[in-house]
């Protein structure tokens, strides 16, 4: 059985549209529904007799008490369970990141990757989880737009990201947009634009299409309801991704999982700081 969808509260008001993109991500899927919150400091350096430990205990029951009755009210038939623990929130939630489909955050908008308490504790479970992690700004729930998903040349080292992609796709009726970035060489002779040829217009960037959409082709076979978009663009990949994704209902990027927690890549930094909508980061080999 698939593990469940894991929902960090941090008890601000970005946890609201965590719980609410969860509880719809987890009846789509037909997961259940795990709310987990940290009564415990950030911070290893904490004295054993902590005077505010209860006071927190109790905030963080009233505070799980209100995210269950807010995952009910749009999916009253899923399956939730919370947890409040006393240790760390990233010690936490990456213990918990073995056994979930994937973990959500909330997030406080542009300009600063969101957290679960701190932004430090967010960079290290998105540098360290076992499963994906999705943080979520605005949408309350998972909106019926397409998937947008960054692949390098959908081969084995994709093949996270696009498992990802596509299951949110099925489970979701919405399509993915497969996007590659490719720097063309400056010798090209540019042919004439027409459909499924490349935007650059040029001979080379309409060999990288085809190459791309044949590559594609297991996924297709693999998830026939789904509608799946090549999109091959010259450039840098965190510009074309994001320009592809204005009107996405989620990013799926990947990282290095033997990165340093504090070395996710500019492409996920991009996505993080400047993606319109939500953002899932998936551990690849």
């Amino acid at each position: 059985m698939a593990g469940p969808v894991v929902v960090g509260l941090d008890g601000t008001g970005n946890s609201v549209p965590a719980v609410l993109w969860g509880a719809e991500e987890a009846a789509a899927r037909g997961l259940a529904l795990h709310l987990l919150h940290s009564s415990g400091s950030p911070s290893a350096n904490v004295p054993p007799a902590d005077p505010e430990a209860a006071g927190r205990e109790r905030r963080g029951a009233e505070l799980l008490r209100g995210a269950v009755d807010l995952a009910y009210t749009g999916h009253p038939g899923i399956a939730v369970t919370t947890e409040q623990v006393a240790e760390r929130p990233s010690d936490a939630l990456l213990e918990r990141s073995a056994e979930a489909t994937m973990l959500i955050l909330g997030s406080r908008g542009h300009g600063a990757i969101a957290g679960f308490l701190l932004g430090s504790v967010s960079l290290q479970v998105l540098g360290q989880a076992e499963c994906p992690v999705v943080t979520v700004r605005q949408d309350a729930a998972f909106p019926q737009r397409e998937i947008v998903v960054g692949v390098r040349h959908a081969g084995p080292e994709d093949e996270a990201v696009l498992e990802f992609a596509f299951t949110a796709a099925d489970a979701h009726h919405t399509r993915v947009r497969a996007v590659r970035a490719w720097g063309p060489a400056a010798t090209v002779a540019p042919v004439r634009a027409g459909p499924g040829r490349s935007p650059d217009g040029t001979a080379a960037g309409v060999a990288e299409q085809e190459t791309f959409a044949e590559a594609l082709l297991p996924w297709r076979a693999r998830f026939p309801a789904v509608e799946v978009v090549p999109h091959v663009a010259s450039g840098r990949a965190a510009p074309v991704l994001l320009a592809a994704c204005c009107d996405a209902g989620l990013l799926v990027v990947g990282r290095r999982s033997r990165r340093s927690p504090m070395l996710l890549g500019p492409v996920v930094h991009a996505a993080l700081h400047h993606a319109n909508c939500p953002v899932s980061v998936v551990p690849q080999g």
